[in-house]
């Protein structure tokens, strides 16, 4: 796939095909000399060790379905923001093996979501409604015409689909340093019927990166991260997302989010509780499995009422 020269290696991609990426160049260069770290220290939910070293090593972070919305070609950017309005987001991830509590180097990491409308890049005919993984719903079907501006588009459990059109806006891929870390700066997410707020998430290891791309390889992890409700409530009644009249669907109420805390995607954050609007800062360590393959092809476990109770009993809903 090609398109426009821009700057900094935010070219097209290609999954196996993927436009190199100067060694040294994950720094800070591109978002605005800000260095931002996903620390470890205190933030995972779930049992956890201390390595040798002092690093906290967690267990596997929760696998989760890919959804219908990923694209295989994708960009090298770290900026997905392109011409996208909504709350800055700044997130920082910290890829680490769960078995050895070491990080994961030189791995690709891609991210996908929503805008504040609730619509995906590459499927914008789907409007607001549908997609984003999940199985699907259950009990009698409704009766009746649907109400007036319910939302369109596939079911929550609908599988891949290919792109309908060639817009890719909050889509990106980058290598993660020898920390294992990687920064994103993209917008806080939108929502749509069926679905909680929510970032998706992949991670690509053993291939190579070259002059020529990034090569072979596997997928070892396919999650999504989750927003708590009171910063999803304070977005809420900044625009665009007060004009996002979707029905929708809370961290609780969510069929995918486990409620297992940072364990299951939830992000840790950092905003100003007066001002949202002037940014958020999130961040997760992720701890992987670098052997498996977890493509998000299979079926998530569904959220049970005692896991349910126990979050919110803990406060990590």
């Amino acid at each position: 796939m090609t398109g426009s020269q821009k700057p900094h290696s935010e070219q097209d991609l290609s999954r196996r095909t993927v436009v190199a990426v100067a060694a040294g160049g994950i720094a800070a260069a591109g978002l605005g000399g800000t260095a931002f770290a996903a620390g470890a220290g205190g933030e995972q939910g779930g049992p956890a060790r201390t390595g040798a070293d002092g690093e906290v090593c967690y267990r596997l972070t929760s696998e989760t379905v890919e959804g219908p919305y990923y694209i295989d070609a994708d960009k090298i950017r770290r900026d997905v923001t392109e011409d996208r309005e909504g709350i800055p987001l700044l997130l920082g991830l910290k890829v680490i093996d769960s078995e050895t509590c070491k990080p994961v180097r030189n791995a690709a990491v891609d991210i996908w979501h929503c805008d504040a409308a609730g619509v995906y890049s590459g499927y914008e005919n789907q409007g607001n409604g549908g997609g984003g993984g999940g199985p699907a719903p259950t009990g009698e079907p409704p009766t009746g015409e649907p109400p007036t501006g319910a939302p369109t588009g596939p079911p929550p459990g609908g599988g891949h689909q290919e792109p309908t059109d060639d817009s890719r806006y909050l889509r990106g891929t980058w290598r993660t340093d020898r920390h294992g870390q990687v920064t994103f700066r993209t917008v806080f997410p939108g929502w749509y019927r069926g679905r909680c707020v929510h970032i998706h998430v992949k991670v690509h290891v053993d291939g190579e990166w070259t002059d020529a791309g990034y090569e072979g390889g596997h997928t070892c992890h396919t999650g999504q991260f989750f927003f708590d409700e009171e910063s999803v409530l304070a977005s809420a009644v900044v625009e665009p997302y007060a004009s996002n009249t979707a029905e929708r669907t809370t961290l609780t109420e969510d069929t995918i989010y486990d409620q297992s805390g940072t364990a299951g995607g939830l992000l840790r954050l950092r905003y100003d509780k007066r001002d949202i609007a002037r940014g958020v800062h999130g961040s997760i360590t992720v701890g992987v499995d670098p052997e498996a393959t977890q493509d998000g092809q299979g079926a998530p476990p569904r959220p049970s009422a005692s896991a349910s109770a126990s979050a919110s009993a803990s406060g990590s809903a």
